[in-house]
């Protein structure tokens, strides 16, 4: 197991993380970048389902977004471990800007292009996350590292917010064009402000524990990596033997493949729900699906406090708890009222412990992970959590009919409470 750095914040007052220049123009990179994602993704369906008319042709495009992270995760994570991070993130937005051009040339017969570029939007998405969190112990104190994760959060729901409105209004608007237009401007301008920002503080102190024989890593970030095959494979493998050698590591995997399992059965299910049980109209489905990225906001603000006084498995495990609770709540609530008020105010509450529980856990991550091997672990993770998320999506599919929406969404948050517990028992610092 790797030494730890502290995952509490010293006693005394901890200044924001936004009020340092580096972390600030990363943060704002990272919300102009994922607005330009969002963008996409909801313009690139409305396109095709323009086009074709037909349900399954546009979820080709969800399914074309996916498959490239699944294969490509784990081995993105190699290049950003290899390269310097800053480096990383500005190729990867300068490639996404480049790579939407080609959707400049898509008509009816040439449909296609579309599930390509989306493909290629995907793989370059999958490198640029793990790069950015692989930069923040280098931008950060490691006393700030919950606040900062916190404040990726807000930008993460804020994006959100901001982006899919946006990508519906200038699809319909201007077309395609109009909106390949402006997010290749998101991409470049995100690519400029991370090329402003630089690091200034020590990487965390797991850091300072010899990577093993397994790990055939770089010196530093930056520096040039033997191309040789054997070297490649042999830094893939060092990347699941750091998860498999530090505790908190491999428990942190578990916990998330069942929670991306939770989540999996939820994305299934929630239209149902709403439809069925609810009775609402479409356009309340995308009300309530929308507005917990409200509560991923205010939970950014309030968990980037907590995180200052709390530990990351208190934040992880009590976060799952609180999540579980009120997804029970909702789930249950329907005899008492189906007015569609209260499920709001249900998931704008929801989204603030789910933000509890991504600071978390990416905290701890990053106290844990030797800075040499942060982006294959950050890509596995999160690799293993999309295929985690699959399996939810079957298995919801699968019984729901035979056992009842509820029912099976009463096991969807039960999930959520036993990765509690699992928390705060496998995570004890």
């Amino acid at each position: 197991m790797t030494a730890r750095a502290p995952m509490t914040a010293p006693a005394g007052k901890v200044r924001s993380p936004l009020r340092g220049r580096e972390f600030g123009l990363v943060w704002l990179s990272g919300l102009i970048s994922d607005t330009g994602d969002w963008l996409l993704m909801i313009a690139l369906p409305l396109y095709v389902f323009a086009i074709t008319g037909s349900a399954i042709g546009t979820s080709t495009v969800f399914l074309a977004e996916l498959v490239p992270v699944l294969v490509l995760g784990p081995l993105l994570g190699v290049f950003v471990d290899r390269f310097d991070h800053r480096r990383t993130m500005i190729v990867v937005n300068v490639a996404q800007g480049i790579a939407l051009l080609p959707l400049l040339l898509v008509t009816p017969d040439r449909i296609w292009i579309v599930y390509v570029i989306a493909a290629v939007q995907a793989a370059l998405a999958a490198g640029f996350n793990p790069a950015r969190y692989s930069l923040l112990p280098r931008l950060v104190p490691t006393a700030q590292l919950g606040s900062a994760n916190s404040l990726i959060a807000v930008s993460d729901n804020l994006s959100r917010l901001v982006g899919a409105p946006i990508g519906g209004l200038v699809f319909v608007t201007s077309g395609l064009v109009g909106v390949v237009m402006l997010d290749a401007a998101s991409y470049l301008l995100s690519a400029i402000l991370v090329w402003l920002s630089r690091s200034s503080h020590p990487v965390p102190a797991a850091d300072a524990v010899p990577a093993s024989a397994g790990d055939a890593v770089p010196a530093s970030a930056g520096d040039s990596a033997p191309a040789h095959p054997v070297g490649f494979v042999r830094e893939l493998l060092g990347g699941f033997a750091t998860i498999r050698r530090t505790r908190p590591l491999s428990s942190l995997l578990a916990i998330e493949a069942v929670a991306s399992v939770a989540q999996g059965i939820f994305l299934v299910l929630f239209v149902v729900y709403v439809v069925r049980i609810l009775d609402a109209s479409e356009a309340e489905v995308g009300l309530l699906r929308g507005v917990q990225a409200i509560g991923g906001v205010l939970g950014g603000l309030i968990v980037g406090v907590l995180a200052r006084r709390l530990s990351s498995r208190v934040l992880i495990g009590w976060g799952f708890l609180v999540f579980g609770v009120l997804a029970l709540v909702t789930w249950n609530f329907s005899p008492v009222s189906t007015g569609i008020a209260f499920y709001v105010a249900f998931f704008i509450a929801m989204g603030i412990p789910a933000v509890s529980v991504g600071a978390g856990m990416m905290t701890m991550l990053q106290t844990v992970t030797p800075q040499s091997a942060m982006g294959r672990v950050v890509a596995t993770v999160g690799t293993s959590a999309q295929a985690a998320q699959g399996v939810g999506l079957l298995l919801g599919g699968l019984v729901a009919d035979r056992l009842g929406v509820v029912v099976v969404l009463d096991g969807q948050a039960a999930l959520y409470l036993l990765c509690g517990v699992l928390a705060l028992v496998s995570l004890r610092e």
